[in-house]
């Protein structure tokens, strides 16, 4: 029969476009890291294993190898590794292609066994597209394997293929936060999304049903399944942003009204929590998701901080300080700039209690000269 005609039809609309860097692997995971509830033993190790990751998110040095980086045991090398490889992207941290398949079948709401069993047992067999000799070693019917064949075949098999370098990307916002009177409101950006609609050509089919074979009926009905359960998932998808930034809303509102000086810390399990979600739903529906706001336009990773105690009172997040920080260097006297320690020690004045590294860890993220070298003569 001639090659079908696509199940469902698309069409996009664009819309005024901002510049961004993307973020790298290395970064994104330090970030979910930074968020995560992990020993200092396996934070140190996660770090040594991170830094062994390839280009495409898998783990190129074996935990003997970690172990012995880190300075730590094996056991406590493999109980960090178990923490990295729930992080997003699904797949992240494997040592081999099977290992990659099968973290991110646990990621999926999936209770297939059938397409476990595929990845677990007979992947050279799956990449041969044998699969006639599974169906017969599995004693399944071949139209379940390739079912569960194709479900393999939406997996990513390079889980770090997304992040990039510092080549520039254009940002459409995803989302538009207003505020009318004393409520905000939550508007989606659909404008770049496919319109996506059932092919007419497959309801016809199936609408003449007994005017075609059996052959032609299943296969337009296995496609107009696939078709359903793509706009579904797509509508899934923007509903799941919608109601993280709801959270996000309850939970930052202040920094909407006022600004950076009021952002609060806050993880993936607070907001996790809140909707009823997993942790690594929320974070990747978070990445490279960005929110025009009253405050300005921002990642939705933004508004997730790690927290710096105060002397006395509740804690502050990471980016107010930063946020402090980067204006006190802004207004210092450029003949007599402001050493980290100084600093530290004004803000411990202002009820923050950070030490004078952790100044000089967020300086340098911010691409701050040191004291010495902002020093102006004359």
């Amino acid at each position: 029969m001639p090659a079908p005609a696509r199940p469902w039809c698309a069409t996009t609309r664009t819309a005024p476009a901002w510049t961004a860097r993307r973020p790298t692997l290395q970064e994104h995971l330090e970030w979910q890291l930074q968020l995560s509830s992990l020993t200092e033993g396996e934070r140190f190790a996660a770090g040594f294993i991170l830094g062994n990751l390839d280009e495409d998110g898998y783990l190129r040095a074996t935990l003997e190898e970690v172990a012995r980086q880190a300075g730590v045991t094996e056991e406590l090398a493999a109980a960090a590794l178990a923490k990295v490889q729930v992080l997003d992207p699904p797949g992240v941290a494997a040592r081999d292609l099977r290992e990659c398949l099968l973290l991110q079948l646990d990621a999926l709401p999936l209770q297939d066994a059938l397409v476990r069993r595929l990845v677990d047992q007979h992947l050279p067999q799956l990449e041969k597209r044998d699969l006639r000799g599974i169906a017969r070693d599995l004693g399944a019917t071949l139209e379940a394997v390739a079912a569960a064949a194709d479900v393999v075949a939406q997996l990513e098999p390079r889980p770090g293929r997304p992040f990039g370098g510092d080549e520039p990307i254009f940002i459409v916002p995803d989302i538009y936060l207003y505020k009318i009177g004393d409520d905000f409101h939550i508007v989606m950006n659909e404008d770049g999304l496919p319109k996506l609609r059932i092919n007419r050509l497959y309801r016809d089919v199936l609408a003449k049903s007994r005017e075609v074979g059996k052959e032609t009926r299943d296969y337009v009905q296995d496609r107009v399944r696939s078709a359903l359960w793509l706009i579904k998932s797509i509508h899934q998808r923007q509903r799941t942003i919608y109601r993280v930034m709801e959270s996000l809303v309850r939970h930052q509102r202040e920094f909407f009204d006022k600004g950076i000086a009021y952002l609060k810390p806050l993880n993936l399990r607070d907001v996790a929590d809140d909707i009823g979600m997993h942790e690594s739903t929320v974070s990747r529906v978070t990445t490279n998701k960005y929110a025009n706001t009253p405050q300005g336009i921002f990642e939705l990773k933004y508004f997730f901080n790690s927290s710096i105690s105060r002397v006395q009172g509740e804690a502050v997040a990471s980016e107010s300080v930063k946020e402090r920080i980067r204006r006190l260097i802004l207004n210092e006297d450029p003949r007599r700039p402001l050493s980290d320690q100084r600093i530290a020690e004004m803000l411990r004045v202002a009820n923050i209690d950070i030490a004078r590294r952790t100044v000089t860890k967020y300086r340098e993220s911010m691409n701050l000269l040191s004291s010495t070298k902002r020093r102006q003569v004359g």
